[in-house]
């Protein structure tokens, strides 16, 4: 079972490796073709989920731009993630709407029961913790997106529930007896 993971994880490897090249190469002969590197930088998230070394030394032989200019850019916007994120990212919305209506104390809420700061990732990298902007969800503020699932009109108990929702789904998920925790607005 384990040699199929390992096969499974260097199929997927070779996969990003391949799209991420074809995708430098359609953009790096363009008029300017450095100028595509935050693009190339977000492709790149988007296949490894954050952005090591190893992919911004690929991305810098490939691209043949310095290391240290790929850092810098990487290091200068928030967006990019330079370690593995969790399994489910929770972002907690901070926008006008969902900071009147109890957002930092969501936050603490969120910190608290994770134990992690902003940027974190939990212990058994089940979470990582990320503050949103805005989600466009302000009729039902505050709300905290996990995953790709907006929950809203949130408490400080609420989103302890909802996260805890999520750690049953994955104990049963590990254990083949998969539910996914639904949109909440209570």
């Amino acid at each position: 079972m384990e040699v199929v993971e390992k096969d499974k994880k260097q199929i997927r490897q070779a996969h990003c490796e391949q799209e991420l090249k074809e995708f430098i190469d359609s953009v790096k002969d363009m008029e300017h073709g450095d100028s595509y590197l935050i693009a190339v930088l977000h492709k790149a998230q988007g296949l490894y989920g954050y952005l090591s070394r190893e992919v911004m030394d690929t991305i810098a032989q490939q691209m043949q731009i310095p290391t240290a200019h790929i850092w810098g850019v990487a290091t200068f916007y928030h967006y990019f993630n330079l370690t593995p994120p969790g399994k489910y990212v929770v972002s907690v919305c901070l926008g006008t709407a969902c900071y009147v209506k109890g957002a930092p104390q969501i936050l603490d809420a969120v910190r608290n029961e994770l134990k992690i700061d902003l940027g974190g990732v939990t212990e058994d990298r089940l979470f990582s913790l990320q503050l949103a902007r805005c989600l466009g969800a302000c009729g039902i503020a505050p709300v905290v997106m996990i995953g790709d699932k907006i929950h809203g009109e949130m408490t400080p108990q609420k989103v302890v529930d909802v996260i805890n929702q999520y750690r049953k789904a994955d104990s049963a998920h590990s254990t083949g007896l998969a539910s996914s925790p639904r949109a909440t607005k209570k």
